[in-house]
C-alpha cells in the first residue's frame, strides 16, 4: 500500500485484519505476529499499589531531576495516560497491556530491565504469566545499569535466563535456534572490545554454544558504526528512537543503507518506527527533537520506510514511554493548572493501536507468498 495512508483509509481496511482495539472491530481477531516488537517500560509506581509513586512525578527511584512533578493530575509527560497514573505492579493494568498488544499484532514486548532486584525485575513474572496468557512473547531490553561492562552483562543474562529463560512466554525465535533476544541499549557506552569477550566464540567470557547464548542486538547510533558491530560480534542492530532524524540511525532515509549493510554482513537489521516525539515537560531544552504526530500521518511514513527496506523484524517504539512521547497506549484529555495535556483528538483514544495493527497486517504481507 506504498503511497497510501493508512490513517485515511483505517476504517474501511480494519475488517480486512481484524484489528480489534476497543472502538474499531471486527468479529476475528489478529493474531501476534512475532516480528513485530514494541518496548515496553514496567518503571510505574503509584501510591495505591506500591506505597509509593515513581516515574510519573519524574522521580526514577531515587535519580535527581531538574524538572519534577508531584504525580496525580500533574505528571512528567505531555500526554496523560488513559488508564490514569497506573503502577506496572496491577494485574488489571499488565492484562489490559498485554491484550492490548496482541490486539494491535505486536507479537513481541521488549521490556525495560535495569538490573537484579530492581523495581522492573520484581514486575517480570507478572508480565510473563500475562503474556502467555495472550500468546505473546516477551525479550529483554538490557538497560546501561551502573557498571555495565562484559562481565557484568554476562551476570545479567545469566541471571535472566536462570531465572526466567524457561518460562514458555521468552520470545525464542526458531530460525535463531531458539535463543532468546536481547537489545542493548547504548551498547555504545562500552567498547566493541568487552562486548567481543561476551559474543565472541572465542571471547574469554563468551556466552557462545552454552545455555546463556542470546540473540544480541546492539543500538546503531552514529553513521560509521559498521566496525563496531563486527568487532563486538553482535547479531544485529536496532535503531530505537521515534524521533526521525535524531540520529543517524533513527533517520528513515538510511534505513536502506543499513538494510543493505546488515544483509552483506549475515545482521539483523530491526528498524524502529514511532508515532511521534514530544518530551518537553522533562526536557524543555529539547523542542528541536519534537515530532508532531500529524493524525496518525508521522507514523505512516515510518512505518512505510520500515516495510520497504525489507527487515526481519520491526521495531515500535514505544508501548509506554509517556516522558517522550512515544506511547501507543491511549490517551486521554487532561487539564491541570494552566497546563492542558496533548491527546489523540479527533481520533479515538486507541487509534495508534489500530493503525499498529493495519502496519503490522502490511509487513506481514512482504513475509508472506
Amino acid at each position: 500500500m506504498r503511497g497510501t495512508r493508512l490513517a485515511v483509509v483505517l476504517a474501511a481496511v480494519v475488517p480486512l485484519w481484524g484489528c480489534q482495539t476497543g472502538s474499531q472491530s471486527s468479529p476475528e481477531a489478529a493474531a501476534p505476529w512475532d516480528f513485530v516488537h514494541t518496548f515496553y517500560y514496567g518503571w510505574y509506581a503509584n501510591e495505591a499499589v506500591d506505597g509509593f509513586t515513581a516515574h510519573w512525578n519524574h522521580d526514577v527511584l531515587g535519580v535527581d531531576y531538574e524538572t519534577s512533578f508531584p504525580g496525580g493530575d500533574d505528571i512528567g509527560a505531555n500526554y496523560y495516560p488513559a488508564l490514569g497514573t497506573y503502577s506496572s505492579n496491577d494485574s488489571a493494568v499488565v492484562e489490559t497491556h498485554v491484550r492490548q498488544c496482541a490486539e494491535a499484532g505486536i507479537g513481541v514486548i521488549v521490556v525495560s530491565w535495569w538490573g537484579r532486584d530492581t523495581f522492573e525485575d520484581e514486575g517480570v513474572p507478572l508480565l510473563l504469566d500475562t503474556a502467555a496468557r495472550h500468546g505473546v512473547g516477551i525479550a529483554f531490553h538490557l538497560e546501561p545499569f551502573a557498571g555495565r561492562d562484559a562481565q557484568t552483562s554476562r551476570d545479567a543474562i545469566e541471571y535472566l535466563l536462570d531465572e526466567y529463560g524457561t518460562h514458555p512466554a521468552v520470545y525464542r525465535p526458531d530460525e535463531y535456534g531458539r535463543r532468546p533476544m536481547v537489545y542493548v541499549y547504548d551498547s555504545y557506552l562500552t567498547d566493541a572490545e568487552e562486548w567481543r569477550r561476551l559474543l565472541d566464540p572465542a571471547g574469554d567470557l563468551t556466552i557462545r554454544g552454552t545455555s546463556y547464548d542470546v540473540i544480541a542486538i546492539g543500538l546503531w547510533v552514529n553513521e560509521d558504526e559498521g566496525e563496531f558491530f563486527l568487532r563486538g560480534s553482535f547479531d544485529g542492530f536496532y535503531t530505537y528512537f521515534g524521533s526521525d532524524g535524531f540520529t543517524y540511525g533513527s533517520a528513515s532515509a538510511n534505513w536502506p543503507v543499513l538494510a543493505d549493510w546488515a544483509r552483506r554482513h549475515d545482521k539483523l537489521f530491526i528498524p524502529c518506527v514511532g508515532p511521534g516525539y514530544i518530551d518537553t515537560r522533562i526536557r524543555p531544552w529539547n523542542a528541536s527533537t519534537t515530532r508532531w504526530r500529524e493524525e496518525g500521518a508521522y507514523y505512516d511514513r515510518m512505518f512505510e520506510a520500515a516495510v520497504a527496506a525489507g527487515p526481519p523484524v520491526v521495531g515500535v517504539t514505544s508501548f509506554n514511554e509517556w516522558h517522550e512521547g512515544t506511547q501507543i497506549e491511549p490517551a486521554m484529555p487532561r487539564t491541570v493548572g494552566d497546563y492542558i495535556y496533548e491527546d489523540y483528538a479527533p481520533l479515538e483514544p486507541d487509534y495508534y493501536l489500530t493503525l499498529t495493527c493495519l502496519w503490522a497486517g502490511e509487513f506481514a504481507k512482504t513475509r508472506t507468498p
